[in-house]
């Protein structure tokens, strides 16, 4: 609809925007992008082949001088075992050092491990106990109850475990009619559900809660011993994992945890007997910030410690025990000491040092000898890879078939000696131990079994979408005017994968959904690109032309794109990506003024007296106007520097970058200890979130868009900072020490629940209200002179103003359609009506801003409740974000000012790459100034429980917080986008001889936003080109690091850097997609609402 300046024009546009096509039309690119990602992703990250079978104790048959049987009914070496798993039991918080006379929290509070080494060397001994990555509990528990090696995908499943279905230890011992006792982490509840004897599982989630657990085991734990009711006792601790993720290693809570520790140990030991073998473990280690997920060597090196009552090492410790321990190692050497067969799947290998050389060694345990365990476990291990490989062909041929010519020679030597009597020779059991060790390095260089067809299905889904988003984009006009243009590809796609789906029941007998899915995407791609085609040619034809590749192609934001793909392809530039990012972001906006300059706008034109005015163009500017311009882009260019250098005192630290030290700003308040940092972070915290508010409301006053009774403006006047006022009082109960204010300690749990659920609260009130009233307009009347003529009125006139004081009216009038009456205020003079013009006028407070400032309002209240999953110190950081935002914001308004000071633009309101590819870069390294990085370590779990102290019972809202967490500047960013459309609409000029944006008016009134509704196909197009290129950027990116995870997926830093990097960059698009669709709906909701407020002004003329 649009309206115009003269009384007889004033009408209803028969078009309107188009709202159900380009929502279609977005949804149908992300879908194809969500396609091809889920194919790469299936082919990538498979998880390797189960082997689900289960070996028997008729299995373990020894040769010769030992009568053949049944293993299981000889007597074991241990008839009990205690395991005590103390989740991140690091290594370093194991070893005790006397000469340390001031040992940090975590040193030197284990004394009892080194005092039993020490005194008790043939009794207990400490191993560094190394974890394979991922470094997270379920798929450590897997580990070492199974003894294979869980795969990267695995780790997903640490949010929702899944039983264990391969052969285990757990298994094992119930089918020898063994008791297993189980208490602790539930995790193990729901991976060996029903098989424990008896179970008390505690939840297991909440890291802030250091103690239920522990407290739980120890209720049972010394009672259990002390009965007959067991023969294996699984106890497994979270306190000091919840004690790193919570405070960090290095915080007094730390060492309290390891002393209680100590004691438990301690307690243990007094309570065994002479057959019991007690295992002290750790599952993983952690970083310096308490985190673990990845591949450090603080994370996988734990900690396990053997210790019997009776002796358990038959030989003195020397060079030749192992300097670090495999955690697969545990499998086979408990299944062997135990006397239960080793599990079908484990690749581990015995401890050596457990066995005696010979069997008849005087003074050795009963047992098995060495030489007799390693080929107990050879043959296992031998078994299980004969069977993996006719199962799965991804073992290379080569070193398949070198490892079944190792097992037969071994094989052959071994049981000659045995026939013979002859004792195994030293050099044989270090051949077995070769053998294995051959055979786990091979299983762990080859365990991902790629699918290359889906790698390459993906690959193609995703390239052929990102040339769709550039080509759709260059023709988005045409869409809008042709919204049919999709349908018949559309519904051929959907007719190609029903006839895969049938093709494959009747081939196969059953459907694959991914390749359906496959061929359903391809095809529509091509079928839509033929249609452009058609489209190209017949506007070629009529001589139009929309397809420039030159735009783009060869500017500076392509150039800066393409070095941002091409640096994902770096494990170097990946691990740097928050300073490369940077680097791209400040040199880019740089291009801006420096091209301004060149093209010589970005100083007032020289006019020429010797030549003819005649003959000079009009320039669109006046000079000031230019200098003002020039300075707006010069002062946000200042504003955007200033923003990203404070911002990288932000940043987090990978393991891979040595030195670097992390954001104290990431730390939560309550881990601060000196309590004068303490209260400065927090008073610049709130400062900030002061700041961000205050900024927020001036904006929205500013342009008149507080002066409305709606619902929305109730949002920004009283959500908004009720909002802000949960979050300070929230920081400051959250950063309460526990051991302080005991008495207030029932009011402060409180107060953790309920200030972040207002807080939630508020925030759902307010984005409600928003969707059902997104206006913040302001209808005011005032009467005119008496009419004389009883002519038939003509429609009252509208402007739209953005306060009610006159002197602000006078900034920002737009659509007004009375002239005299802007002239009556500015010159205090009463405004002369023509006859038949009595009707009252109507002013709009707002209407210039009126798409922007539910999106501004929107940021604000998506940024408060986003900045609540953050740590405190990230209010400043999030204040960053919304200058870095404005600055952008202005740069990109002014420049397009200063661009077209010849007339009326030529691409209406067409948003360049330019301004894009800055807001896609400005998300990423804002993704690294919120503390974030692509590594699981750095995720911030704490911000599943910011709420909910007390835990979740499911999944599904841990993950989404968390999610919410981890891409806070994906969010901002994406929902903020239509803001590039709107932005220089708002911040129009005044005094230029030309309007913007193909007005027809030619006076110098700024009618701001109002210019879109006098042209909805304009309109429709530049909001579909804008989300489409925002997708195109963003898609490039992901299509990037799927090229280098499958070019790169031999490289050594595959797991440790280009697949963690895929799944983040996956996911950073899946957000940003989402509220990609999310701003634009809001926008639709806005033009829905504005379009009846018209109708309820004008019906005359809206029938």
């Amino acid at each position: 609809m649009s309206f115009s300046t003269d009384p007889g024009r004033t009408q209803l546009s028969p078009t309107r925007m188009k709202k159900l096509p380009i929502l279609a039309l977005l949804l149908w690119l992300c879908a194809l992008f969500y396609v091809a990602i889920f194919l790469f992703v299936s082919g990538f990250l498979l998880v390797r082949l189960e082997v689900n079978r289960t070996s028997t104790c008729g299995d373990v048959l020894l040769p010769g001088g030992r009568e053949h049987g049944d293993f299981c009914q000889g007597q074991p070496r241990f008839r009990r075992a205690v395991l005590l798993i103390i989740d991140a039991l690091k290594i370093d918080f194991a070893r005790f050092d006397p000469a340390n006379k001031e040992p940090r929290p975590f040193e030197n509070k284990l004394p009892v491990l080194e005092e039993m080494t020490s005194s008790k060397p043939s009794h207990a001994r400490l191993f560094p106990f190394r974890a394979d990555p991922p470094t997270t509990t379920m798929q450590r528990i897997k580990g070492f109850t199974t003894g294979s090696l869980p795969t990267f995908i695995d780790m997903g499943n640490n949010f929702a475990s899944s039983a264990i279905l391969e052969d285990n230890l757990v298994h094992q011992l119930g089918e020898v009619g063994k008791r297993v006792v189980f208490m602790g982490d539930d995790t193990w509840e729901s991976l060996f559900p029903k098989k424990f004897h008896r179970s008390l599982p505690f939840p297991s989630f909440n890291v802030k809660d250091l103690h239920t657990v522990d407290n739980g085991i120890l209720q049972h734990l010394y009672n259990t011993m002390v009965g007959d009711d067991w023969d294996v006792l699984l106890a497994h601790f979270l306190g000091v994992d919840h004690c790193g993720h919570r405070f960090g290693p290095d915080h007094p809570a730390m060492a309290e945890k390891l002393t209680q520790m100590d004691e438990v140990i301690r307690s243990v030991v007094d309570r065994l007997q002479d057959d019991t073998l007690l295992v002290v473990m750790g599952d993983h280690g952690m970083t310096d910030t308490g985190d673990h997920g990845g591949e450090s060597q603080r994370e996988t090196d734990a900690a396990i410690f053997l210790y019997s009552p009776s002796p358990l090492f038959p030989e003195p410790s020397s060079q030749s025990d192992p300097e670090v321990v495999p955690q697969t190692d545990l499998v086979p050497t408990l299944a062997l000491l135990l006397g239960i067969p080793i599990p079908y799947s484990s690749v581990g290998q015995v401890l050596l040092p457990l066995f005696p050389a010979h069997r008849h060694t005087a003074g050795a345990p009963a047992g098995l000898s060495q030489a007799e365990a390693l080929w107990i476990n050879a043959k296992q291990v031998n078994r299980f890879l004969e069977t993996y490989s006719s199962m799965a062909k991804d073992i290379p041929p080569d070193s398949l078939s070198r490892l079944q010519a190792d097992f037969s020679r071994l094989s052959s030597e071994y049981l000659s000696m045995v026939n013979e009597g002859r004792l195994p020779s030293p050099e044989l059991v270090a051949s077995l131990q070769r053998y294995l060790t051959s055979v786990r390095d091979t299983c762990r260089a080859t365990w991902a079994r790629f699918n290359p067809a889906k790698m390459a299905a993906g690959i193609a889904v995703l390239a052929c979408a990102c040339v769709l988003c550039y080509v759709l984009s260059e023709m988005s006009s045409a869409l809008v005017r042709e919204p049919r243009l999709l349908r018949a590809p559309l519904l051929t796609a959907a007719a190609v994968g029903v006839c895969v789906v049938a093709g494959q029941l009747v081939v196969q007998g059953y459907a694959e959904g991914s390749w359906c899915l496959a061929a359903a995407a391809l095809s529509s791609e091509v079928l839509v690109l033929w249609r452009t085609r058609q489209t190209r040619k017949s506007n070629a034809a009529e001589g139009r032309g929309w397809l420039t590749l030159p735009d783009f192609f060869m500017t500076p934001a392509f150039l800066v794109l393409l070095l941002r793909c091409a640096s994902l392809l770096s494990d170097s530039y990946v691990i740097a990506e928050g300073r490369v990012v940077t680097f791209l972001l400040f040199s880019l906006s740089l291009y801006i003024p420096f091209r301004l300059n060149w093209d010589g706008f970005l100083v007032p034109p020289v006019h020429d007296p010797l030549k003819h005015a005649g003959l000079l163009p009009s320039p669109g500017l006046s000079p000031s106007a230019v200098r003002r311009e020039s300075a707006a882009v010069l002062a946000g260019l200042g504003l955007l520097v200033a923003s990203l250098y404070l911002s990288l005192s932000f940043h987090g630290c990978r393991e891979e970058q040595g030195s670097c030290q992390p954001s104290p700003f990431l730390w939560p308040l309550s881990r601060v200890q000196d309590s004068r940092v303490k209260n400065l972070h927090y008073v610049l915290s709130l400062a900030s979130l002061g700041a961000w508010s205050y900024t927020l409301r001036r904006w929205l006053r500013h342009y008149g868009n507080l002066n409305s009774p709606g619902v929305a403006v109730f949002t920004a006047r009283w959500i908004l900072p009720l909002l802000s006022v949960c979050l300070g009082l929230h920081w400051a109960v959250a950063a309460t020490p526990d051991d302080s204010f005991r008495n207030l300690a029932e009011l402060i749990a409180l107060g953790q629940r309920a200030l972040p659920m207002a807080a939630f609260a508020l925030l759902g009130l307010g984005l409600a209200l928003l969707s059902l009233d997104p206006l913040t307009v302001f209808i005011k009347t005032r009467a005119a002179a008496p009419v004389r003529s009883s002519a038939s009125p003509p429609p009252p006139r509208y402007r739209a103003s953005t306060g009610i004081s006159p002197q602000a009216e006078l900034h920002h009038l737009i659509p007004q359609l009375y002239q005299r009456m802007r002239r009556s205020l500015e010159e205090g003079e009463p405004a002369r009506v023509p006859e038949g013009e009595g009707r009252p006028a109507v002013e709009a407070y707002g209407l210039g801003t009126v798409y922007s400032a539910p999106l501004v309002l929107l940021v604000g209240l998506l940024g408060l409740g986003l900045l609540l999953l953050h740590p405190e110190g990230m209010a400043l950081s999030f204040l960053l974000m919304m200058l870095e935002m404005g600055a952008m914001l202005q740069i990109h308004a002014s420049s397009v000012t200063l661009n077209n000071q010849q007339g009326a633009r030529l691409d209406g309101f067409a948003v360049s790459w330019t301004p894009l590819v800055l807001w896609s870069l400005a998300s990423t390294q804002f993704f690294h100034a919120t503390g974030h990085l692509p590594t699981f370590p750095s995720i911030q779990w704490a911000a599943a429980f910011v709420g909910f102290p007390g835990g979740h019972t499911g999944t599904m809202l841990p993950a989404t917080l968390v999610t919410l967490n981890t891409f806070a500047s994906h969010i901002l960013f994406a929902v903020a986008c239509p803001l590039l459309l709107f932005w220089p609409l708002v911040c129009e000029v005044r005094g230029g001889r030309g309007g913007r944006g193909g007005g027809e008016d030619g006076d110098d009134n700024a009618i701001m936003e109002m210019r879109l509704r006098e042209v909805p196909q304009q309109f429709s197009s530049a909001l579909l080109q804008l989300s489409i290129r925002y997708l195109f950027i963003s898609g490039a990116q992901v299509f990037a690091s799927v090229c280098a995870a499958a070019i790169l997926r031999r490289h050594l830093m595959v797991w440790k850097v280009f697949a963690p990097k895929l799944m983040f960059e996956a996911s950073g698009f899946l957000v940003s997609s989402v509220f990609v669709l999310v701003g634009v709906t809001l926008v639709m909701r806005v033009d829905v609402a504005v379009g009846r407020w018209f109708q309820r002004l004008l019906p005359d003329v809206s029938r």
